[in-house]
C-alpha cells in the first residue's frame, strides 16, 4: 500500500500567529469555505485542542486525533499516539492535517503540500508557527490574492520541491 498524501492546511497571519484562547483570531468566510473545499473526503489529523476546538464532528472526514496521552477518546475520533500511527490508521486516503502548531512541526517533514492562507497582518495571539517557506524545499504553485478584503488574505499552494 502506498503512503497517504499530506497537505498541511493552515491559516497564518504575517507574526506566525495561527491561534488565540483555542482558536482562531479571525473569521474569514472565504477561507471556511477553502477549509471544507480542501479536507472533504480526507483524514483530518489534528492535536487534542484542535479537536477540541471545532464545533462538532466534521461531515465527510475522518478525524484521527493524535495525542501523547494513552486514555484519552471522544465520540468520532479515532485515535494516534505518532506520526506512523496516523498514517497508518489513514491507509491510502489523502491526509489533511489541521493543527495545531507541534502537529504542523511533526507532520511537515512528511507533508507533500501546503495549503496557506495568509492574513495579511500582524494578529495578536498565542499560537504560532515559523513560515515554511523559510527552507528551500517549498516552492509557490499557486496564488490567489484577497488584498480587498478585511483583513486582507491570499490563498497560497506550496509545494514540495
Amino acid at each position: 500500500m502506498s503512503r497517504s498524501p499530506v497537505t498541511l492546511v493552515v491559516a497564518r497571519a504575517s507574526n506566525g500567529v495561527i491561534g488565540r484562547d483555542g482558536g482562531l483570531p479571525w473569521h474569514i468566510s472565504a477561507d471556511l469555505k477553502r477549509f471544507k473545499a480542501l479536507t472533504m473526503g480526507s483524514v483530518l489529523v489534528m492535536g487534542r485542542k484542535t479537536f477540541a476546538s471545532l464545533p462538532g464532528l466534521l461531515p465527510g472526514r475522518r478525524h484521527v486525533v493524535l495525542t501523547r496521552d494513552t486514555g484519552w477518546q471522544a465520540a468520532g475520533a479515532e485515535v494516534a499516539s505518532s506520526v506512523d500511527d496516523a498514517l497508518a490508521l489513514a491507509g491510502s486516503a489523502p491526509i489533511s492535517v489541521i493543527g495545531g502548531a507541534e502537529i504542523f512541526r511533526l507532520f511537515l517533514p512528511v507533508a507533500g503540500r501546503i495549503e496557506l492562507t495568509e492574513v495579511l497582518r500582524d494578529v495578536a495571539g498565542d499560537t504560532r508557527i515559523e513560515d515554511p517557506r523559510d527552507g528551500p524545499e517549498w516552492h509557490e504553485t499557486a496564488r490567489e490574492d484577497h488584498s480587498g478584503e478585511d483583513p486582507p488574505f491570499r490563498f497560497v499552494t506550496l509545494e514540495r520541491a
